[in-house]
């Protein structure tokens, strides 16, 4: 009871540094503190109701309702998640704007692996609009931005993810790198500007490079450009004031092509981008529908086991409740600490239902009842594929085949034989045997027929 309670106490104090830190906007360290509260207690359903509060604050939707489901299956009544959840799939417009933020996020690094920053700025500039709190994708479309040289528009978004999350390590290490860059980008201005003399001639502007002469007697030089300015701007204007201004003009002309070239690029550049995004949509597609799949069952494995847990624990359901719940959990779904959970229950569980269902399934086969040996030897093989070392497998294909599903004993028939090549043939062997035999009495039968 002693060791308990300094679990209990540990989780609690944990608990309220991350709540601290969550209300000075530490989103970072709030996560780390609860993670933390549950290692010392994963029953502590307040820390688990704040850490999915956490995550929703980030922009990370999914991460919330998996805590808040978890805390639900623990404390099923009087429980602040069934009101988050409710919350978040009574509003399914919001839910679908948070899913396909990710899924966009998500296709931004893919782009990014494949050297299509400007494919990925787009498509992160749609995510920040439509879901302003995906600290992820903020942190992704500001270093796209440095990256570009964009430094203003890289400042902006890092504010804001700082608003989000004030010590995230990856918002300050930008922040510095932005700072850096931008200071070595003023020094080399600068140099460039020590390097050159600028003055006017009429109507034009003269930049040359400096003399060291220049450098070292900056008045003098400015007092005699100032002179020679003056001169050479009479007798331009003196000389040349009309083809001054066909040349304005000419120049003005040019600015205009140059400018509707620069549109129309930039309008090949996004349409071009919109083709490429078009096509990512179209290929990923299959890829979305499978990992949306693939969600639904992990959530449905997670579930799965908290009940079994709970029946396992509490040893008041029998073998049959607890099988009903073990044969739908996805083991490959499962993460480290959840897979040691299910071994551990189903090493208890499995030899005692295995040898009840083999003595059912053999004793159906027996009786000529192969849907029902079927059955319960498929429950069998789903627990353990080598049962006694391969005779239900065995006598499973042979059900198969007495019910004359071709199919299913196909491919229970190459299993077998691919484990158990030896008794595989032995079982040939004496079917050819008793055909054989068989044959040899039908046809002395027939003989005996025609003598009378």
């Amino acid at each position: 009871m002693e060791y308990t309670k300094k679990l209990i106490y540990q989780s609690n104090y944990w608990y309220n540094d991350g709540l601290n830190k969550a209300q000075i906007h530490d989103t970072s360290g709030a996560i780390s503190s609860l993670r933390k509260s549950l290692q010392y207690n994963r029953r502590n359903v307040t820390a688990r109701n704040l850490l999915g509060l956490v995550y929703y604050a980030r922009g990370e939707v999914g991460e919330a309702l998996v805590e808040w489901i978890i805390s639900k299956n623990f404390k099923s009544h009087e429980n602040i998640a069934d009101y988050f959840i409710k919350k978040v799939q009574g509003n399914p417009a919001e839910l679908e704007v948070a899913n396909n933020a990710i899924k966009k996020y998500n296709q931004c690094l893919t782009y990014c692996d494949q050297n299509g920053e400007d494919l990925a700025l787009i498509q992160l500039k749609k995510v920040v609009q439509a879901h302003p709190t995906f600290l992820k994708a903020q942190l992704l479309l500001a270093l796209l931005y440095i990256r570009t040289e964009q430094y203003g528009k890289a400042r902006q978004v890092l504010k804001r993810a700082h608003k989000l999350d004030t010590t995230n390590e990856m918002t300050l290490r930008y922040m510095h790198e932005l700072s850096r860059l931008n200071s070595k980008k003023i020094a080399k201005i600068k140099e460039e500007k020590e390097q050159t003399v600028t003055y006017q001639v009429g109507n034009e502007t003269i930049i040359q490079p400096a003399a060291a002469g220049v450098k070292d007697n900056g008045l003098l030089t400015t007092f005699v450009n100032l002179l020679i300015g003056l001169a050479v701007g009479a007798a331009v204007v003196w000389f040349l004031v009309v083809p001054g201004v066909d040349q304005a003009q000419a120049s003005k002309r040019n600015k205009e092509i140059v400018k509707y070239s620069d549109q129309i690029a930039a309008k090949n550049a996004e349409v071009s981008a919109l083709k490429k995004e078009l096509e990512g949509y179209r290929d990923a597609n299959a890829d979305t529908e499978a990992a949306k799949k693939t969600a639904e069952s992990t959530q449905e494995s997670y579930e799965s086991l908290l009940v079994l847990e709970d029946y396992w624990s509490s040893k008041e359901k029998s073998d049959a409740q607890m099988l009903e719940q073990l044969l739908k959990i996805n083991q490959d779904s499962l993460g480290e600490q959840a897979k040691k959970l299910y071994k551990e229950i189903h090493d208890d569980i499995s030899p005692r239902v295995c040898k009840k269902q083999y003595r059912s399934g053999k004793a159906s086969f027996e009786e000529g009842s192969y849907e029902d040996a079927i059955e319960s030897l498929s429950t069998v093989i789903s627990l353990d594929e080598g049962y006694d070392d391969g005779q239900a497998l065995l006598l499973l294909m042979q059900a198969y085949e007495k019910a004359g599903k071709t199919e299913e004993y196909k491919s229970t028939y190459e299993k077998a034989k691919e484990l158990y090549p030896d008794a595989v043939a032995e079982l040939e062997s004496k079917k050819e045997s008793q055909s054989t035999e068989n044959n040899t009495q039908d046809s002395g039968n027939t003989e005996d027929n025609n003598e009378e």
